[in-house]
């Protein structure tokens, strides 16, 4: 093979290569989502929130009332079954997907997505939980749960949120808690 052979054969393949990667990322930035009930059955939606119907399959629980939240100040909750540790946190600045009457209440799942340790440690002043005890993982809540620092790649799992009145309530996970095939699946659910 001579040397412009050699070249064209890589040039071809580079633009083989190029278009495998562009495409997919093209396809991902339209927002569509993917969920999965608990009967495994997928939905896809057009938006980034879940349709109606499967966040009717989680249960409704009370978290707190907006009233006695204080800003930084997290609040410990299991959700949606028993031992799936979630915080939510009142982050005192508007964020996309924020409730509230400031659009700045969240809530994540506490179960680090690289290898499930608990992460309890909340930092106020980059509104991240972590760093993750087993391998120092850090997410970034004000930007939907991104992590930031450390071997997790995946962002941690949002727990829906609803405010009636002055109450806060969760009606949902997007995206599956670590260690679950399903989210609703594995131990008895929360009371309600």
């Amino acid at each position: 093979m001579t040397r412009r052979e050699f070249l064209l054969v890589g040039a071809a393949g580079g633009a083989v290569a190029a278009v495998g990667v562009i495409i997919p990322l093209t396809r991902s930035s339209t927002g569509d989502s993917t969920f999965v009930g608990p009967d495994g059955s997928t939905t896809t939606t057009g938006t980034l929130a879940p349709p109606a119907a499967l966040v009717r399959l989680f249960p409704k629980l009370r978290v707190a009332s907006v009233g006695d939240l204080g800003t930084d100040d997290p609040i410990k909750f299991e959700y949606p079954l028993q031992g799936q540790h979630n915080v939510l946190v009142k982050l005192g600045t508007q964020v996309a997907a924020g409730v509230g009457p400031d659009s700045d209440i969240v809530a994540f799942s506490s179960l680090c997505t690289h290898m499930g340790c608990l992460v309890e440690n909340y930092q106020p002043e980059y509104r991240a939980l972590g760093p993750c005890p087993c391998h120092f993982s850090t997410f970034d809540l004000s930007a939907n749960g991104q992590a930031s620092l450390g071997q997790a790649t995946e962002n941690l799992p949002q727990v829906l949120l609803s405010v009636e009145g002055d109450d806060i309530y969760a009606t949902g996970v997007v995206r599956l808690i670590y260690g679950h095939a399903n989210s609703l699946q594995g131990a008895p659910m929360v009371e309600i």
